[in-house]
């Protein structure tokens, strides 16, 4: 492993500011004819011999400097005081922290989730490993009300795909009091928008797939904590059962955490601009999108993210066929599912099975990317004509 400078504390780089991070962070030494950029290890073993420690690497599944590089970045922008942990995706992450629910323990957590935690919520549920609460995380009476019981309070804010927003400051400090493990899914987000552990919670988890990584090209995932034990534990978990990152997708995903801030600085204000002329388009019912300011989460999110990211719901007029046909319209706009990338993506959520049933039939979530506004909205627009009313 390249050892990291010493550094200076006047020109400590954990100072710097997010934006500064994602550019900065996991680099090499500074060092005469050192690499600028961070190598790829290739490696199931390390040499060793006599007895081992926490600090020795021994084996690929245990630790890579490869890893390690984005795990330091992470925990900067996130504001943790513990290296992140890399997993092989989203939803090992996810499975990783839900393993911190005890045996016949409660879990609460927003009916509309990211689809794969609501099924595997529902797949622990069904082999009696736990049991499980959805709420109206929007509702702040009704969370706090269903924790009496809880083990683990799993937030996502904003809500995939209807873009709810939970009152965060709230509901952690509630989970707190009361003894109540949390975890945020800070993935809409990202932690440029929004820091959940510094309004008190105790895990962040992250489909690095998305945003992060940037370019639809890697399935990674991720979780963050400023507590040395959970993560002893989180990372027990993750080399029992195997769920560990390549390095090459670490390498790429480091890679694409350099341009984040200009891409969600880009892809925001285009989906702020988007926002605001569906709201008068008229083939469109409803515009969810929190920078909006008659959105029902508008002032919440003000007061607790930094922007309001870059995914816009809407539901069209018309039946299902009405809005499949005008996905099919498209031509700048992608249709597909996942997030996060330079291209603009757009899907209806509820062709997917898992998806709950209170999302409307039509909804279509629209993943802005970084393409001209003017050559998204021309696309749109024409393809949402098409709709009979």
């Amino acid at each position: 492993m390249t050892a990291r400078p010493e550094t200076p504390s006047a020109h400590s780089t954990d100072a710097l500011r997010p934006d500064t991070v994602v550019v900065a962070g996991g680099r090499p030494a500074p060092e005469h004819d050192a690499p600028v950029g961070p190598a790829i290890v290739l490696t199931s073993t390390y040499r060793g011999s006599g007895g081992l420690d926490a600090a020795d690497r021994a084996y690929g599944r245990y630790s890579n400097p490869t890893w390690e590089d984005m795990e330091e970045v992470l925990a900067r922008l996130e504001g943790a005081g513990q290296p992140g942990l890399l997993y092989a995706s989203g939803l090992a992450a996810i499975a990783s922290v839900l393993s911190l629910v005890p045996a016949g323990g409660c879990l609460v957590m927003p009916r509309h989730s990211y689809q794969g935690s609501l099924a595997l919520a529902k797949d622990l549920e069904a082999r009696g490993l736990l049991t499980t609460v959805t709420v109206d995380v929007a509702d702040t009476e009704e969370v706090v009300a269903a924790l009496g019981a809880a083990d683990l309070l799993w937030l996502e804010s904003p809500t995939n795909p209807m873009l709810e927003v939970a009152d965060l400051p709230a509901l952690l400090a509630a989970a707190r009091e009361r003894g109540v493990l949390t975890c945020v899914d800070n993935t809409f987000a990202t932690p440029l928008v929004q820091r959940p552990l510094e309004h008190g919670a105790d895990v962040v988890v992250h489909s690095v797939t998305k945003y992060l990584a940037g370019h639809s090209d890697v399935v990674l995932g991720a979780a963050v904590t400023s507590d040395p034990g959970l993560r002893d534990r989180l990372k027990g978990h993750r080399s029992l059962h195997g769920a560990i990152p390549g390095p090459f997708e670490a390498w790429l995903a480091l890679r694409g955490m350099r341009t984040l801030a200009l891409r969600i600085e880009r892809s925001a204000a285009t989906a702020g601009e988007l926002a605001r002329r569906l709201q008068e388009h008229p083939a469109v019912l409803e515009v969810r999108y929190p920078g909006l300011p008659g959105d029902p989460g508008h002032e919440r999110a003000a007061a607790q993210m930094d922007g309001f990211g870059a995914i816009v719901a809407i539901v069209p007029a018309g039946d299902v066929d009405a809005v499949e046909a005008a996905v099919d319209r498209l031509r700048v706009w992608t249709p597909a599912t996942s997030l996060g990338g330079v291209e603009s993506l757009i899907e209806r959520r509820r062709r997917h099975h898992e998806e709950p049933r209170s999302v409307p039939e039509t909804l279509l979530r629209l993943s802005v990317g970084i393409e001209n506004v003017e050559d998204l909205w021309e696309d749109l627009d024409h393809a949402l004509r098409g709709i009979d009313r």
